[in-house]
């Protein structure tokens, strides 16, 4: 009322069909309908949905094979407008059954039912039409997702299990429980539509939107909805005209195929853990930093002190018993080998976050390899296996040059912290050989090196390869910001460096180098993405291809790497495969482009407004940022 007499539009918003991954708050949607004229299940005014369809606008022109392709890959992926819930148990369901129906509950208070024309004496009324019209038939009551989880009532709750009805609480994919019917009855539950799109008979006793169309068995009429129209036209309107769709990639205006890839994703990351998630030995802040990042199943991840906690959660050969770094804690394996659990062993991704994670600072791509780790040459990796044996197709490397291409004219590296600017060297044409320092007792240093395990060894040999080149040391940010070990004095470097860099980014003394020495370090792979030449004193993953000049090409992993790859097949293994990747702000897993696009915005917004210099000097305010990190985990249940 107070947009008409204030002459403004009234706009009504709802959620749309493909809404979420999850229910509620904690799964933002990735749909909305916004009509100016009504609501799509209020049955007693037109929506501009049903005006739309009583049109004589061809609802199908321009779409081309958008619509069937959407449809199909709704129904080959069970997509619903949550998608949370497991596949159909084939136990499930009653192996003797002559027929099966189904007859969707709703909750209590639901609006779509009393603006829908019915009330609760309409389900009672379906429920025993389902039962009169489809004798010897079993008739399953599907109860809503909320009603499962204990949040609401249902209408059909107390109905009694008696021959011939059963009552399914469980959590379950409704597309998959409908394929498994040969009828589905319906009030005004979006269900019966997706069982239309699944060529389901459906009877309807109340007015939903897709009622009185000619494509539903009706029990009320709605004498507005005079015209015939298809199953395709009601999805073409509902779901390309009437809703609008976020791109979850680019946190932009998108469409319903970029919904659907995003909510594949989820899916298939469910199916890649799906039973009992075990994270045993994490500290307190790193645990809150990374609970949100693991919600692959149907329960909630768990994190506990050692092996003995974690055998009392009682895991089996379906769960993952989850480690930090290289060595689980004591007992650990030992419980995997026992319970027939998967040993999976936890790092930071290499494109990790704008900030230290030592600081504290939450990751947006994680590692979780069964079978070692990426630093750790002793054994083999799942990147290793996949840089071994994948046979990457046209578009994957197409993909993967894209990525490098980003990553080199953004300045991207791990962490994203030192200003990017142009050094201020003075080499006097002379070879400029970068020496990235590590953190010397990194587990890729004491596991991989053997003759050069320290930044002094490491610039005494780049001094030895190149005794008239200009060289510069970079000391490792965490040894710069006093969080780890590694430091060597300037002194001691300067015997051997021409230069101690801590001013400029690692990505700065890349492109103004020509070659790079390292141990183990990252910085070597950000040089090879920027075309540099690289040479390798340890066994870091990216050496062994035939892209790095190995001086310790005699090592265990040597053996192993067996192929010549392509700096694209490299890209496409390391960034784009074996890193899942997360989005903070929509609660799920996305891609590597979809993360580096947000730590750049991340990284230029601090830049403007000057906090990004405060993430990495400045003792009071990191150790500050610190304490509420460790206060929010205190607060937070391990």
């Amino acid at each position: 009322m107070q947009a008409i007499r204030s002459g403004l539009p009234f706009l009504r918003l709802e959620d749309g069909f493909l809404r979420s991954y999850g229910v509620g708050p904690g799964y933002p949607q990735l749909s909305l309908i916004v009509d100016d004229q009504g609501i799509y299940y209020d049955s007693t005014r037109p929506s501009a949905l049903e005006v739309l369809l009583q049109s004589g606008q061809d609802v199908l022109q321009g779409l081309g094979d958008q619509v069937s392709k959407a449809r199909s890959l709704i129904l080959e992926h069970r997509l619903s407008k949550y998608n949370h819930a497991p596949d159909l148990p084939p136990a499930l369901l009653h192996s003797g059954d002559r027929g099966r129906v189904l007859v969707v509950d709703q909750t209590v208070g639901d609006v779509s039912v009393s603006l829908g024309g019915a009330s609760a004496q309409t389900f009672l009324d379906m429920l025993s039409a389902a039962r009169r019209e489809n004798p010897g038939a079993t008739i399953y009551v599907k109860t809503h997702p909320e009603v499962s989880s204990g949040a609401k009532r249902g209408y059909l709750s107390d109905v009694a299990e008696e021959d011939g009805i059963v009552l399914l609480r469980q959590t379950v994919n409704p597309v998959d429980l409908i394929r498994a019917m040969d009828r589905v009855y319906v009030v005004s539950s979006t269900m019966g539509f997706e069982a239309l799109l699944a060529g389901k008979p459906v009877s309807v006793f109340g007015l939903p939107w897709y009622a009185g169309w000619g494509v539903t068995d009706d029990r009320q009429t709605c004498p507005r909805r005079t015209r015939r129209r298809t199953v395709d036209e009601l999805f073409a309107a509902a779901y390309f005209h009437y809703t609008r769709y976020l791109n979850p990639l680019t946190h932009r205006p998108g469409t319903i195929f970029d919904v659907i890839e995003w909510l594949v994703r989820q899916k298939r990351m469910r199916c890649r853990f799906a039973g009992k998630i075990v994270c045993v030995g994490f500290r307190r802040w790193k645990a809150a930093n990374l609970r949100p990042l693991l919600r692959f199943g149907a329960e909630p991840v768990r994190f506990v002190r050692d092996a003995r906690r974690a055998a009392a959660v009682g895991v089996g050969p379906d769960d993952s018993l989850v480690c930090w770094g290289r060595e689980p804690p004591k007992g650990v394996v030992e419980l995997a080998a026992a319970s027939g659990a998967r040993l999976v062993r936890m790092e930071d991704g290499f494109i990790r976050s704008v900030g230290l994670g030592s600081d504290m600072i939450p990751p947006q791509s994680l590692v979780l390899d069964e079978t070692g780790l990426y630093f750790d040459p002793t054994r083999p990796s799942d990147l290793e296996t996949l840089l071994n044996q994948r046979v990457w197709s046209a578009d994957d490397l197409r993909r993967a040059e894209s990525v490098r291409r980003f990553i080199v004219e953004h300045g991207i590296t791990k962490y994203n912290l030192e200003p990017r600017a142009p050094v201020d060297w003075r080499p006097d044409g002379r070879l400029v050989v970068l020496v990235p320092g590590q953190v010397e007792d990194d587990a890729s240093i004491r596991f991989g090196c053997s003759d050069v395990r320290t930044n002094l060894g490491l610039l005494q040999a780049a001094r030895e390869a190149h005794p008239d080149a200009y060289i510069v040391y970079k000391p490792h940010p965490d040894v710069v910001s006093g969080n780890r070990r590694g430091a060597v004095l300037l002194d001691e470097a300067r015997r051997y460096a021409d230069h101690v860099e801590i001013r400029f980014s690692v990505v700065s003394c890349i492109e103004a180098c020509d070659v790079v020495h390292t141990m183990t370090s990252l910085t070597g792979f950000d040089a090879l993405l920027r075309g540099k030449r690289v040479v390798t004193y340890g066994q870091p993953f990216y050496a062994g291809w035939g892209l790095t000049t190995d001086r310790a090409a005699g090592e265990a992993a040597f053996a192993r790497r067996h192929r010549r790859l392509s700096l694209a097949e490299l890209v496409a293994g390391a960034l784009l495969e074996y890193p899942l990747y997360w989005d903070p702000l929509l609660k799920g897993y996305t891609t590597c482009e979809a993360v580096l696009n947000r730590l750049v915005e991340e990284r230029d917004r601090r830049e403007r407004d000057g906090t990004l210099n405060g993430l990495n000097r400045g003792l009071w305010q990191r150790n500050r940022r610190k304490l509420l990190a460790l206060w929010r985990a205190w607060r937070t249940a391990v």
